[in-house]
């Protein structure tokens, strides 16, 4: 069974309760963007790419039921529907800052309600119509986007790394958490670790706990367990040990993580941890590679100096939180106490932490940018070439990926203001349901 994080169909929105894995699944209905800028925020939801759906998709359930004749009116003119809407896509990019599949997505949703609202015969019905088409479309094109940047990932991977004569298939590492629960289905950096599986090319995925958070830990091993793949989770502080002592052995080739944004000098800001394993890499001769939408490269931020990095409440860092569990020594197997969750204190009474959610891993240490449409590599002068990604020829005859599979459609007799293809695969761990 596929695992699902995201669960939509048009009028209602659930999310996987991240807080509550490993040890259990709790889904929270996102009824209004209140709901969802809370969700971002406190991590019950987080990975760019999953924060700019789930915020997106917060605003069209609002906007499906109006349209089905649920609710009171919401706005009486084409103006006023754009108005609302652009409102509340400000309120929600305010719910993380650094991730910049957040505002890319509400800048896009804007120029969608931007068009609707200017149309001579335009009026409130059809913008939130335009709307709610383009943020369903997003949905289904995120889950395309990770299959195409699994596939490009594992085979540079394969390509760019020297196999070992007595193990033919690689190792790799990875950070954070960048699969199905931080994508609308499939993942980015883990997206490339499944592709490396399914062509039987995989020998053991390293995950690291990911402190404070442990979004290593408790969603990375969540997944890797789920889908059967080999793996062994490490604390952040064991990566340096594990790449001299078995990373010939264990043909450890390539630490491969994921993105928060990308500068246009290709300095990337991720989950904290990130800037000390591509240290690490380099100094052991393992390729570094970040994999990301293009959504994630931001051409208008010039390099890492300029990226604003959250930094998060000290709590996070000196306390921990989970269920009580009891764990037989001999199976290791784990009982649990009580379905609530408890918190306690792993540090000295007042003491005072540091905690960004955030580095910025330089350019230079970076191997290989892997989008949905290549893997972006440096030149002889060392910059990364971004004219594959962003030409606009080649992207509109970027290879399709899985069968195409019709959207819900409107309301009788609605047409939306802005056309938009309603044809797309839905895989993964987002669903468009009730089709």
């Amino acid at each position: 069974m596929t695992l699902q994080a995201i669960k939509y169909s048009r009028g209602k929105l659930e999310i996987l309760d991240q807080l509550r894995l490993p040890n259990q699944e709790v889904y929270v209905d996102i009824k209004t963007p209140q709901d969802a800028w809370h969700a971002i925020n406190s991590m019950q939801v987080r990975g760019a790419p999953a924060i700019a759906i789930v915020a997106a998709l917060s605003i069209a359930v609002r906007s499906a039921q109006w349209l089905h004749g649920q609710g009171e009116m919401i706005a009486a003119t084409a103006r006023d529907s754009a108005v609302l809407i652009n409102g509340q896509l400000d309120y929600l990019v305010t719910s993380r800052p650094t991730a910049v599949n957040l505002a890319d997505a509400a800048a896009k949703l804007k120029a969608v309600i931007s068009a609707a609202a200017n149309k001579s015969d335009a009026d409130s019905r059809a913008v939130m119509a335009a709307y709610l088409l383009a943020a369903e479309r997003m949905l289904v094109d995120d889950v395309q986007d990770n299959e195409r940047i699994g596939k490009h990932g594992a085979a540079w991977v394969l390509r760019n790394t020297t196999p070992n004569s007595s193990n033919p298939m690689v190792s790799v590492m990875t950070h954070c958490n960048t699969g199905s629960l931080a994508t609308a289905g499939y993942g980015t950096a883990l997206g490339v670790i499944r592709s490396l599986h399914s062509s039987k090319s995989l020998h053991h995925v390293y995950y690291t706990e990911t402190r404070p958070y442990n979004q290593g830990a408790r969603l990375t091993g969540y997944e890797l367990i789920h889908d059967g793949l080999p793996a062994t989770l490490i604390t952040d502080s064991m990566a340096a040990a594990l790449m001299r002592t078995k990373g010939q052995s264990e043909n450890l080739t390539a630490v491969i993580v994921g993105a928060d944004r990308v500068a246009a000098n290709g300095d990337t800001a991720n989950k904290i941890g990130t800037y000390a394993l591509a240290i690490l890499a380099k100094h052991h001769g393992l390729k570094f590679l970040v994999a990301a939408p293009r959504t994630t490269v931001d051409m208008t931020t010039k390099s890492g100096a300029h990226i604003v990095i959250e930094e998060r409440p000290e709590i996070e860092v000196v306390n921990l939180k989970g269920p009580v569990v009891r764990t037989n020594v001999f199976s290791r197997e784990k009982e649990i106490i009580t379905d609530s969750t408890e918190e306690i204190c792993i540090a000295a009474r007042n003491t005072r932490a540091w905690n960004p959610a955030f580095d910025v891993t330089p350019a230079e240490l970076i191997d290989g940018i892997i989008t949905e449409h290549g893997v972006v590599e440096k030149d002889d002068r060392g910059v990364f070439q971004w004219d594959r990604v962003f030409d606009v020829d080649l992207l509109d005859k970027a290879p399709e990926v899985g069968e195409p599979k019709k959207l819900n459609m409107l309301p009788d007799g609605l047409t939306p203001q802005v056309p938009l293809n309603d044809q797309a695969s839905i895989t993964g761990t987002a669903s468009v349901l009730g089709q």
